[in-house]
């Protein structure tokens, strides 16, 4: 009887880590089931495999359900996975997925950790401040992008024509603003730690009428350009003209302003009130505010 319950008791000891075991197993399943996926692992669904840029809605696929971006899709002659026809596949699972997913700012290489939903990701892209500066020289001729802390650097060795004063208060002396055809006069003015380019742009808006377009952009960024105002003026013989704004930021350009006049402008008529002999003086003041 004794040899019996000491089998007896063994057995239920040898049992213990058995059932410990399977209900160990049987608890833990329904958590591996539960794990998120990272965004980051979901965003890398939509890379295009020809420039590493997402493939964002309207998506489209091969036959063989391959992605390309929208930008490349239209350079291609077929899948550059497969080889095989691109087709005009819409992809709408994907779409559905896309709309769910956060994007990484395409400049976030260069530092912006935004991320954004790809409704909103475009339209931040275009004001980033992480997206490469151009040259702000006026005219297409230098196709130039850097850093900001660049810009500087590429104007004294690509533009070493240009004219730089120091000072708050400065005269821009525009000469022969009589020349025909369009013209651009650039000078560079440095107060306050900051650079600005200061731009007198005439063009021919139709046959016979040409305006003039005088502004003054930081070589900074949109909130540097924030805390600074400038007032342009013309004077001369019993006459004033003036304008005050706040300077645009080298990122956002000055064709958008001129564009929309939100600027100096003027015309010939107004410049037969104020030149002296050819030449045209713009009285320019740089304030913090």
């Amino acid at each position: 009887m004794t040899s019996q319950g000491a089998k007896g008791n063994m057995s239920k000891r040898r049992s213990n880590p058995v059932v410990t075991s399977v209900g160990a197993s049987t608890s833990t399943a329904p958590m591996a089931v539960g794990v998120p996926v990272a965004a980051s692992d979901l965003a890398s669904l939509f890379e295009c495999p020809v420039c590493f840029d997402y493939v964002l809605p309207p998506i489209l696929q091969c036959q063989s359900g391959h992605l390309v971006c929208s930008n490349c899709r239209p350079k291609l002659s077929c899948c550059p996975t497969c080889r095989g026809p691109l087709g005009n596949i819409r992809n709408l699972a994907m779409e559905k997925v896309a709309s769910t997913v956060s994007f990484l700012c395409k400049y976030s290489t260069s530092g912006c950790n935004m991320s954004l939903l790809h409704t909103e990701k475009a339209e931040h892209e275009e004001v980033c401040e992480y997206r490469p500066y151009c040259c702000p020289c006026p005219g297409a001729s230098c196709k130039w992008q850097g850093s900001l802390d660049q810009v500087m650097p590429h104007l004294l060795i690509s533009h070493k024509s240009i004219t730089t004063l120091q000072g708050e208060d400065i005269v821009f002396l525009v000469t022969d603003i009589n020349l025909p055809g369009a013209v651009d006069w650039v000078m560079m003015q440095s107060c306050f730690g900051h650079n600005f380019m200061l731009v007198l742009e005439k063009q021919e808006k139709y046959s016979g009428h040409q305006q003039f377009f005088a502004i003054v952009q930081l070589i900074g960024s949109r909130k540097q350009a924030e805390v600074f105002a400038y007032r342009l003026e013309l004077n001369g013989h019993r006459r004033r003209l003036t304008w005050e704004a706040t300077p645009r930021s080298i990122h956002e350009g000055i064709a958008s302003a001129i564009l929309s006049s939100d600027c100096l402008v003027f015309d010939t008529s107004i410049v037969q009130l104020f030149e002296d002999n050819g030449n045209l003086g713009i009285n320019v003041t740089i304030s913090m505010v």
